[in-house]
């Protein structure tokens, strides 16, 4: 019987210690601050400092959230689906120091990016659009294919950022919490 009581309370203990640790790992990591789509939340780690930094003094900031460019728009199961998959990657690789100094997107995140841009700018896409087809002629295969918004517009939001340091804004971001 003693042993039974002894193990009885060791699991106990070993509970509450799992949920301690487990409480305080959420609020040294701030996970809650990712449920919303506040664009601080993005700076949690420093990594993300020079593209915090350059999307706020951007035009986009006026009318764009992190969230609204870089995460699927209308569905929330979608939208929570993708942030959970991206938290997840962007904390191991954070944690396992396995991200380099310049910071790239995943094919999965480019294409929410693009249809985002296609939606908030759809007429001028459509317009776009329309006189491709209408004044280009496409012998070249690879002319036609499909383009990404930022190959032409490559500053938009986020500047020349190509690494942790190449931003002249990133300096004092965390003051802005």
């Amino acid at each position: 019987m003693k042993n039974n009581s002894f193990a009885t309370v060791a699991a106990a203990v070993a509970a509450v210690i799992a949920i301690a640790m487990f409480v305080y790992l959420v609020r040294i990591s701030r996970a809650t601050s990712y449920l919303s789509d506040d664009p601080k939340a993005c700076i949690n780690c420093h990594v993300m400092n020079a593209q915090y930094a350059s999307w706020r003094h951007s035009a986009h900031a006026r009318y764009a959230t992190c969230v609204d460019c870089h995460l699927p728009s209308g569905q929330a199961l979608a939208t929570y689906a993708a942030k959970a998959s991206d938290g997840l990657h962007h904390a191991l690789a954070f944690t396992m120091n396995q991200f380099g100094q310049r910071i790239q997107i995943s094919e999965a995140g480019k294409t929410r990016v693009q249809t985002n841009c296609i939606a908030c700018h759809a007429k001028v896409v459509d317009t776009m659009l329309t006189n491709r087809d209408r004044f280009h002629n496409f012998t070249n295969p690879q002319a036609s294919a499909e383009v990404l918004c930022w190959d032409c517009h490559r500053d938009t939001p986020h500047g020349r950022v190509r690494n942790l340091a190449s931003t002249p804004y990133n300096l004092d971001v965390r003051a802005l919490k």
